[in-house]
């Protein structure tokens, strides 16, 4: 007598190349976050701040060491009006920090804490960030230390308006992700699959709609700023702009499509020294081409300050060159 034992049904052998296919896609997934993970968390620190009246403000945000010597950077909202505090590493070491500088028009701060052994994170590019490329988020939520959240950069290019007294500024290229920030995710740092830091995390919009300052070249220049000087310093012209398309025929003799139309000069200012006017349309700066508001922020840079340049408006159909110096952005 044979016995006869039920033998499963095959599945199909498209079904087991998916599923096949899912496994290693998930694989791919959790060993990619997982090794940004293990790489930053050692490099982020959860931020208690000493308030300049005095007191602690316990779970103020979180930081990222970017050298062995003690310096971080975080949010300059972070650490608004204070001056010291605490880093508390996810390995048990505490250390005493100072606030180099800060600049709250990128909403940036460094600074420098009391340790020489720090693990240092790598700093990426977030220009070769793309649209769905995947994030991984790492901070102190809620003071939950070396928490990790992942997602994909959902946006680029957003702007996020900052303030510093009576100066408004928007920060350009700004990282829009799904990974999951709250309270206390400020100042820590946002991660491509490799573990390079390309971000640091600033602000929740809502769910799932997370913000972050793009570690790049123009953050690198500020960072470098508040290490070296305490400060960054930018050049200021005396203007409110708008974008402002051409007429066809201008842009095409020029070659950009828009300008930067002046929609107030402030009185005394560098531009109203220099004679340019509500109406006016700015299509270059410093022999630099402006098409739009970004591009004036990004040229406003220190070199410019008390050096006379050349700023191309459209003024009633025609291009008209005016010779203006830039003063000083008052901090």
């Amino acid at each position: 007598m044979v016995a006869l034992h039920a033998v499963p049904p095959a599945e199909p052998a498209d079904e087991v190349e998916v599923l096949g296919v899912e496994e290693d896609a998930l694989d791919a997934y959790s060993t990619a976050v997982s090794t940004a993970a293990a790489r930053l968390i050692p490099s982020v620190a959860s931020l208690r701040v000493e308030r300049r009246a005095g007191g602690w403000g316990g779970g103020a945000g979180s930081g990222v060491a970017f050298t062995p010597d003690g310096y971080l950077v975080t949010n300059a909202h972070v650490v608004a009006g204070a001056e010291r505090g605490t880093a508390a590493f996810v390995d048990g070491d505490e250390h005493s920090f100072e606030v180099v500088g800060r600049d709250p028009l990128s909403d940036l701060a460094v600074l420098r804490a009391d340790g020489d052994e720090l693990a240092a994170a790598p700093l990426g590019d977030a220009e070769h960030l793309r649209v769905g490329q995947l994030v991984v988020a790492i901070g102190n939520p809620h003071g939950f230390g070396g928490s990790v959240t992942a997602g994909v950069v959902s946006a680029l290019g957003r702007s996020l308006p900052t303030r510093s007294g009576a100066n408004v500024r928007y920060v350009d290229n700004v990282i829009q992700t799904d990974a999951a920030l709250n309270p206390g995710n400020s100042g820590g740092a946002l991660a491509d699959g490799r573990g390079r830091v390309v971000g640091i995390n600033t602000a929740v919009a809502g769910v799932g709609l997370g913000l972050a300052v793009p570690i790049n070249d123009a953050t690198r220049k500020i960072v470098a700023a508040l290490m070296r000087d305490g400060r960054y310093r930018r050049a200021y012209l005396g203007i409110a702009g708008g974008h402002r398309p051409l007429p066809p025929r201008l842009a095409q003799t020029l070659r950009r499509r828009a300008g930067v139309e002046v929609v107030e000069v402030v009185d005394g200012s560098p531009a109203a020294g220099a004679g340019l006017r509500r109406g006016d349309v700015i299509v270059e700066l410093a022999s630099e081409p402006v098409v739009g508001v970004g591009d004036l922020q990004r040229l406003m840079a220190a070199e410019l300050i008390g050096r006379p340049v050349t700023v191309r408006v459209l003024r009633g159909g025609e291009t008209v060159n005016l010779s203006v110096t830039p003063s000083e952005l008052a901090s």
